[in-house]
């Protein structure tokens, strides 16, 4: 499984499509641990780019802070699941979180 996570100055972003790299961490999904990280600079952000590109990449979820409805639906067009409202923590720390199931999400950052 792959897990990307937008990110800015070493956390979570909490715009999607503002931030500077998406960590891209593969995650062994029986026993829940973090196999290898990875940084991919993003194409220039422009409406439906960024879920072909991560769609490329065979990422399976994204955990962001904000994301907008219409970015969500392209997302599910390319069988990537979306996770919205994660707080802005070490990248590492919010992996584990939702692997272990105690992720807390809260309120999507992005109303647009």
């Amino acid at each position: 499984m792959k897990i990307a996570i937008p990110t800015a100055k070493g956390t979570l972003c909490m715009h999607f499509g503002h931030c500077e790299v998406f960590s891209i961490f593969n995650v062994n999904s029986d026993t829940r641990e973090i196999i290898s990280r990875e940084y991919l600079t993003p194409p220039p952000h422009e409406p439906g780019v960024l879920p072909a590109w991560l769609g490329e990449q065979n990422v399976n979820l994204i955990i962001a802070g904000g994301m907008g409805q219409h970015a969500q639906k392209l997302f599910a067009a390319q069988n990537i699941d979306v996770v919205v409202g994660a707080p802005t923590a070490a990248l590492e720390e919010v992996v584990k979180n939702y692997l272990a199931g105690t992720l807390s999400a809260g309120t999507n950052t992005c109303d647009h």
